[in-house]
């Protein structure tokens, strides 16, 4: 396709001809092949705009940049805001996309409710997948791309690649990075979902209203107005909640609350099962029961925004809710990992915020008859105010509490674990996460339950930063399997 041709369908005027064939886009110099366009951005770390000459060398027939960026050998697309700009162009190159869109932005619960999702389109007969932090997921098949939102050329090329193979429904991750830097751009989205709103990534944002202005894109620029906008509506009424509803009201979006003060799907009771819970709701005006398969009250909260967003996309009411009974746990989610050898259940979760750890212990608690027995770190080169408060949260709801290391990255692992152990004075201090987890698991009893939280799906442990950075393969439910059954055998 004609680069003039790309810049009219985006939107995009440009000051030349543009003439020149486009094969495709990179935000890498060393990706660029001959006849890609170049995405030249400054980062935290690293001025894109430095390489622009080694992409032209390599045959960038197009550089989209600051206006004050110097170009010299192929066409500048300038524009005060070039992330933006670029997603705009290669959107209009990656084409086809899958005709239904949804996207999930919060806290706590994206990557569960965009499998959830999945499931239910699924279920329903629809081909369906889902992107984020698991990867890339279809009901065959799971590629990691290594990013809650991938770079918005994998993105892209990824919605291009899943509509070319017949997949017409996609629900996608849209995390506050992502939407910061236009990294989910150009498809058309038909509604958007809010799960919540606590403390993270503010070693990125700076502040808790920059970090909700991020997240708030996705309901201020990202959907079209008359989409659908499912907010969680909980019990709490947080002044976070009632600004998502503000900022969907101000774009004309339908606003679906889902939740005890939900008035699209309202929670009425929900009673914990061996396995799982008992969900009691309102959908216009009928009562409705779902058996759900997943324990925890934040499980039911992911599960009914899945359903919000399937039936705001056309499902049948009667299908969504019917599969809702037959969901599938996500991996690190609550996924229970093993079995003691005194019967003791182990779970693994992704719990890495004062909120999400609170709320997995919460999940937990009405399972447990004995000791509830947490095992968990805080990552490094992250935001260290919330080390403490993950302290506290763990201390409070759990009988024993167990402080190992998470990933450590740049940072002296004992100097995080000290930050944490503010908020937890009286937790035992084990630095090698296998053996805190080995730990854990000798000390639970038959009426004990063992979370081991922090890294959910992940697969290594991040020691080091730079050139020095090395990941060590590290699995919590594999390790924790080893364990119960290295205690099973002795």
């Amino acid at each position: 396709m004609k680069l003039a041709s790309l810049a009219e369908t985006a939107g995009i005027a440009l000051a030349v001809a543009g003439e020149a064939e486009v094969t495709g886009f990179a935000i890498d110099h060393r990706k660029v092949a001959p006849g890609t366009v170049f995405g030249a951005f400054r980062g935290a770390r690293v001025n894109g705009e430095d390489f622009t000459p080694a992409a032209v060398e390599a045959g960038a027939v197009a550089v989209v940049a600051r206006p004050e960026a110097s170009v010299e050998g192929a066409v500048h697309i300038a524009d005060a805001e070039p992330r933006r700009a670029f997603a705009r162009l290669a959107a209009a190159f990656f084409t086809p996309v899958p005709r239904v869109i949804v996207a999930v932005t919060g806290t706590n619960g994206k990557t569960s409710i965009v499998e959830m999702t999945r499931q239910l389109w699924r279920m329903g007969g629809e081909r369906s997948a889902s992107i984020g932090t698991l990867g890339v997921t279809t009901s065959d098949e799971s590629v990691s791309t290594g990013l809650t939102t991938p770079d918005i050329v994998t993105f892209l090329s990824n919605m291009s690649g899943l509509a070319r193979e017949g997949v017409t429904h996609v629900a996608y991750e849209a995390s506050s990075h992502g939407l910061d830097q236009f990294r989910n751009e150009g498809v058309p989205v038909a509604a958007g979902a809010f799960t919540n709103f606590s403390r993270d990534h503010l070693d990125y944002h700076g502040t808790m209203e920059a970090y909700f202005a991020a997240k708030m894109r996705l309901f201020d620029e990202v959907l079209q107005p008359g989409s659908a906008a499912v907010i969680w509506h909980g019990e709490d009424d947080s002044e976070w909640t009632r600004k998502a509803i503000e900022h969907a009201q101000e774009r004309s979006l339908r606003v679906l609350t889902v939740g005890e003060r939900g008035e699209f799907i309202r929670l009425l009771a929900r009673t914990p099962t061996q396995l799982g819970q008992t969900l009691e709701i309102e959908y216009e005006g009928a009562r409705r029961t779902i058996n759900l398969p997943l324990i925890g009250a934040y499980q039911a909260a992911n599960a009914l925004t899945a359903c919000a967003l399937a039936i705001a996309t056309g499902s049948p009411v009667g299908q969504v809710l019917d599969s809702a009974n037959r969901l599938q746990p996500v991996r690190g989610r609550l996924e229970r990992a093993a079995i003691t050898a005194m019967g003791a259940p182990v779970y693994v979760d992704y719990a890495h915020t004062p909120d999400a750890l609170e709320a997995a212990i919460a999940a937990l608690r009405p399972h447990v008859e004995g000791r509830l027995i947490t095992v968990f770190g805080a990552g490094g080169d992250r935001d260290q105010g919330k080390r403490a408060p993950m302290g506290a949260a763990a201390a409070a709801g759990s009988d024993v509490v167990i402080v190992t290391d998470d990933n450590p990255r740049g940072e002296d692992a004992a100097t995080i674990r000290a930050a944490v152990l503010e908020g937890a004075p009286d937790a035992i201090e084990i630095g090698d996460r296998r053996a805190a987890i080995a730990e854990a698991i000798r000390l639970a009893g038959a009426q004990d339950i063992v979370l081991v939280a922090g890294k959910g799906h992940e697969q290594g442990q991040i020691i080091g930063s730079g050139e020095s950075m090395r990941i060590l393969p590290f699995d919590d439910v594999q390790v924790a399997r080893e364990c119960a059954g290295a205690e099973v055998a002795q």
